[in-house]
């Protein structure tokens, strides 16, 4: 029997999972959408912001401050350390960790707002008068069907493949390459001076990577207010 729903939606990024809960806070019987998998297959809820994007990024850019203060400044205010080493895989075990905090605390919101979580990638399949039909598959390949009367399109965005530079996320990285390097690399290019770029080229410029920034606009920072942009390109 295919379950009925006021509303669906598909993606569980800061866009879906918000907007699933404002439908169940209003009464509306919302069920959520999402394919965003943990490296052991369990549902990893919050999209590419907090599986790939600003959670994680956030993270890396606090600790790499942290060893850039205490590497080249904290002497000017007194502190001397000696010995100062940098150990990479506890920093990304730290930011994994923040991830899935952030992931589980999505799933606890959903369970106390009555919020219904199916594990897979929705697609539509047919629509009418009563609403639309939409198939779930799984990471197995089962299938199932849900009928919602509106749905909510939430599947956020995906990197930009440049020709001839497809990602391998080792020597072409996109961000989520860029989060996960095992070892700071000596030279470092980053197409593109948006947010996600100057994060990861701040993160991997204060462990010491010389990093060089690539840009085609003539604006620096472009998304961003022009006093904003300014300030950072100092």
């Amino acid at each position: 029997m295919t379950k009925n729903f006021d509303v669906i939606v598909i993606g569980a990024g800061p866009g879906g999972y918000i907007a699933a809960i404002r439908a169940a806070q209003l009464g509306l019987s919302t069920a959520c959408i999402d394919a965003w998998s943990t490296a052991d297959g369990a549902p990893a809820l919050g999209g590419a912001c907090t599986n790939v994007g600003c959670i994680p990024s956030k993270a890396l850019l606090q600790s790499s401050e942290y060893y850039e203060q205490a590497g080249h400044h904290f002497a000017a205010h007194g502190i001397g350390i000696d010995g100062l080493k940098l150990d990479l895989g506890q920093m990304l075990e730290r930011k994994d960790k923040i991830v899935k905090q952030n992931n589980e605390g999505i799933t606890y919101l959903f369970k106390k707002n009555k919020v219904t979580f199916f594990h897979g990638h929705g697609a539509f399949v047919g629509g009418g008068a009563e609403g639309y039909r939409i198939r779930i598959t799984g990471s197995d390949a089962t299938e199932e069907q849900i009928q919602g009367r509106q749905v909510v399109l939430a599947t956020g965005s995906v990197p930009r493949v440049l020709p001839n530079l497809h990602f391998d996320e080792e020597t072409i990285l996109s961000n989520t390459g860029a989060l996960a390097m095992t070892e700071v690399p000596a030279k470092l290019g980053v197409i593109g001076a948006g947010v996600i770029g100057l994060e990861m080229g701040s993160v991997w410029s204060r462990l010491g990577s010389q990093v060089t920034l690539l840009e085609a606009s003539n604006e620096f920072l472009a998304m961003a207010d022009k006093e904003i942009a300014k300030e950072a390109h100092k």
